[in-house]
């Protein structure tokens, strides 16, 4: 199996601000506040957490295959 990489960078939608972060690997992150503008980013329709939508390295769950977590259990 592939190493998992736990750093991706989030660029917000609204500004274009990046930002390298690193991602939990017990949790999605479902909302993520830009430092530049303070836009709260969402994950898209479809997606499972921020780093899916806006990072350039998708989810740790999602790089195993495993999927993401229930829209239900997203640590906020």
């Amino acid at each position: 199996m592939a190493e998992v990489i736990l750093e991706s960078t989030l660029t917000c939608p609204e500004c274009g601000h990046q930002k390298m972060e690193v991602m939990p690997t017990d949790a999605c992150q479902y909302f993520y506040e830009c430092e530049a503008c303070k836009a709260l980013l969402k994950p898209k329709e479809g997606d499972c957490c921020v780093f899916c939508s806006y990072g350039t390295v998708v989810c740790p769950p999602m790089q195993q295959g495993v999927g993401c977590c229930d829209p239900g259990t997203h640590a906020s």
